[in-house]
């Protein structure tokens, strides 16, 4: 169901593209278990006729139970990496399209919000078609003896993979804006407002009167100016401030082994 226009028409189609990917990577995180289930379950007894095959997965509850016991309960994760991503492209591309479609009035004309949708949600699933497809082989793996479909032997985010600092800068930074983003706007006031002569600020006194003011003022969704700019900014600094992090901890380490 398309989200309603009026709500919509508040916020930027970028504040969208990354509330709506931040959602559904939130949501992911407590749907995926559902995820590596059904998985396994159309995995079952591929081109198998029915009663030729053994069934290690029988239901919701006992599969969940099959998956805990053979993999750990962290195998009711398997795939997260790739399905926060898959969610996070599909998602936030689709949430930028339509918000795009309403801002420009698109979907005001006759059906215009089914094409709006139609299209927005096309172009997502074209965008995190690669990220599902290796989701679904990082879900399907598992022990032989309750191996189902084809086993891809992917090993993602090895101990000392430069990718565990990518794959941690892009998550971190999401929440990293969306908190601080508040904190951002008011700063950029209290910084930018003009002064008397004894340098007090003439349109907020502090840190509690500017946000009490753009609230009353602009509304509360005024504190997320930017929001969306500011996570293009911040999620590439993070990712790279991560990576040199992470890379210059090895080149440390390694030079103190040799010169041991």
């Amino acid at each position: 169901m398309a989200p309603a226009t009026d709500a919509r028409d508040m916020v930027t189609p970028t504040v969208d593209l990354v509330l709506g990917a931040s959602a559904c990577c939130l949501a992911c995180v407590f749907t995926n278990p559902l995820e590596v289930v059904k998985t396994r379950l159309q995995l079952q007894g591929e081109l198998q006729a029915p009663g030729t095959y053994p069934r290690p997965y029988r239901g919701l509850v006992s599969s969940a139970a099959a998956i805990a016991h053979a993999d750990g309960l962290w195998g009711l994760q398997k795939g997260l990496a790739a399905g926060l991503l898959y969610q996070g492209l599909m998602n936030g591309v689709r949430f930028y399209c339509y918000s795009l479609a309403c801002q420009a009035g698109f979907t005001q004309q006759p059906g215009g919000t089914v094409v709006a949708g139609a299209v927005a949600g096309a172009l997502g699933a074209f965008v995190g078609s690669p990220a599902y497809l290796v989701k679904t082989q990082l879900q399907a793996q598992t022990v032989a003896a309750m191996a189902v479909g084809h086993q891809h032997q992917h090993q993602w985010f090895l101990e000392d993979s430069w990718m565990v600092a990518l794959a941690g800068g892009m998550i971190s930074s999401i929440a990293v804006a969306t908190v601080m983003a508040p904190f951002d706007v008011v700063s950029t006031r209290l910084y930018n407002q003009p002064v008397d002569r004894a340098g007090k600020g003439q349109l907020y006194s502090g840190l509690a009167d500017c946000l009490v003011k753009i609230c009353q003022q602009e509304g509360p969704l005024a504190l997320y100016k930017g929001l969306g700019l500011a996570y293009l900014r911040l999620g590439p600094h993070t990712i790279l401030s991560m990576f040199f992090w992470d890379e210059l901890r090895k080149l440390t380490t390694r030079a103190q082994h040799q010169g041991t």
